[in-house]
């Protein structure tokens, strides 16, 4: 088995690769493929491609081909979402984050599946895609951090195939905004785990539920395919209907 956890993009980015004869050249693809994203998309970054964007020396029609992309997904996820998910903040500026990781940590698994590699992990700050089984030979555990105590867990996720996300205030603050009332930080919520098909749709919904408040779950639960876990700001939970056939306990 081959584990290894490296800080890019400014948080862990953590590999599990269980398959025997897993590779360490491998790995390095891997990790370099997160690299690249953050060379991209980095909006800390003076000379990504974001920040240039932001500066004005870059009109659209240059745009590269992942960062189109990119644009294009979060265009599709603010329909979706009704608006409530958008890239451009109030200033003006892009700012992809909120979709961006979903999409780094998918891209690497696809990148692991086309290795052949079947049984593996990939998380990056609490996101994470699984595949296959873990170590023990189990579906992959997942917990569900308590936001107002560090390191205690309230719930585990069950997971074979699978992306879980969750979106909050108590690790980054309050860095997620409702565009339908900017000035106004999403109110009621502390902490919304998704668990969906895989990652970037986890990510990307999760983002915007978070933003929707307490309607967020409710999103959730009309979507095919996904479930929800939100903890609230007086400490209590709620779960959408389908959420129990992956909890372990």
């Amino acid at each position: 088995m081959l584990h290894e956890t490296r800080t890019i993009m400014g948080m862990p980015v953590t590999v599990t690769i269980v398959d025997a004869g897993a590779q360490h050249e491998d790995l390095e693809l891997v990790f370099a493929g997160f690299t690249a994203v953050d060379a991209r998309f980095s909006p800390y970054k003076a000379d990504s491609e974001l920040s240039r964007i932001n500066r004005g020396d870059i009109t659209p029609a240059d745009y590269s081909a992942p960062m189109r992309e990119i644009l294009a997904l979060a265009e599709q996820t603010r329909a979706d979402s009704k608006g409530y998910f958008n890239v451009r903040r109030p200033d003006g500026a892009l700012d992809p984050s909120g979709i961006v990781k979903g999409w780094a940590i998918q891209r690497a698994a696809q990148d692991m599946a086309r290795m052949g590699y079947e049984n593996f992990s990939v998380e990056v700050a609490g996101d994470i895609q699984t595949s296959g089984h873990n170590a023990q030979g189990d579906p992959w555990r997942i917990g569900i951090r308590n936001p107002f105590c560090a390191g205690e867990v309230v719930k585990i996720l069950q997971a074979g195939n699978a992306g879980i996300a969750t979106s909050g205030t108590y690790h980054q603050g309050t860095h997620i905004y409702n565009p339908h009332a900017p000035d106004a930080p999403p109110a009621g919520l502390v902490s919304l785990t998704v668990i969906g098909p895989d990652i970037f749709e986890a990510d990307r919904y999760a983002t915007a539920a978070f933003a929707m408040g307490a309607q967020g779950i409710c999103f959730i639960e009309q979507l095919p395919g996904f479930e929800a876990y939100e903890i609230n700001q007086a400490g209590i939970a709620r779960m959408t209907s389908g959420l129990e056939r992956y909890l372990a306990c």
